[in-house]
């Protein structure tokens, strides 16, 4: 039962894997040209995990930044987590020894494909969160390890390999419209999103709009008895 659900696990992180080996091998290359080798590309993603924020500590520790500002720079740039850690609540209930790991684990694109994923009958519901998270988790450490090798020796563009993210998105959002009669969430995710992003910009619109969604899931969800 146990490889069942690492098989399903595994397929359904597949649209992460290309991503996330991509986007990391770009933060490895950029880390490598900022004079940090292996060991940290290694280490700041598996003890960081945060694709954006990497990005960003590689020109902090390049400036020499103090403890403050990258204290300060890292809660804006990860604030939305706090967010996707609230909205699933619910859904890592009854995981028990599996619980701090899919709190840390938790990623927008793994958020993106846990949150309404429907889990087979009588596969066992927290391995298969875990192994999701640990496959994502996975990929991204592949990818900086290998871009930050690589890119010693190979001369590599990875220009507009961000949209990569975006087509994640998109596809996941697809999937979840198609095979959920739900649409609330999917719904209050776009208005929310447009909403803020024409009050209060591109710059500041993701945590009001991030605040909304959340507010909004929570009410209704409470009302049908899902939290």
């Amino acid at each position: 039962m146990r490889l069942k659900t690492i098989k399903f696990a595994f397929i359904k992180s597949i649209p992460v894997c290309a991503g996330y080996i991509f986007l990391g091998m770009g933060f490895g290359i950029l880390l490598r040209n900022a004079g940090y080798g292996v060991i940290w590309a290694f280490c700041m993603s598996l003890f960081i995990y945060a694709g954006v924020m990497q990005y960003v500590g590689v020109n902090l520790l390049a400036s020499n930044a103090s403890i403050i500002t990258t204290a300060v720079t890292t809660f804006m740039v990860n604030a939305r987590h706090l967010f996707y850690s609230i909205a699933m609540i619910a859904r890592y209930s009854d995981t028990n020894k599996y619980n701090p790991y899919l709190y840390y684990g938790l990623t927008d694109e793994t958020y993106s494909l846990l949150c309404d994923c429907e889990i087979p009958e009588g596969l066992d519901k927290g391995e298969y969160l875990f192994y999701v998270t640990l496959f994502n988790h996975s990929y991204w450490i592949l990818g900086g390890v290998l871009g930050n090798i690589l890119g010693s020796v190979l001369p590599f563009s990875f220009s507009g390999v961000e949209f990569s993210m975006t087509a994640i998105f998109v596809a996941s959002f697809t999937e979840q419209w198609l095979n959920n009669k739900d649409h609330l969430p999917a719904i209050t995710g776009i208005v929310s999103t447009l909403t803020c992003l024409i009050i209060f910009g591109r710059d500041n619109f993701l945590i009001p709009a991030m605040l909304i969604i959340t507010a909004v899931l929570l009410i209704f969800g409470k009302k049908r008895g899902e939290l």
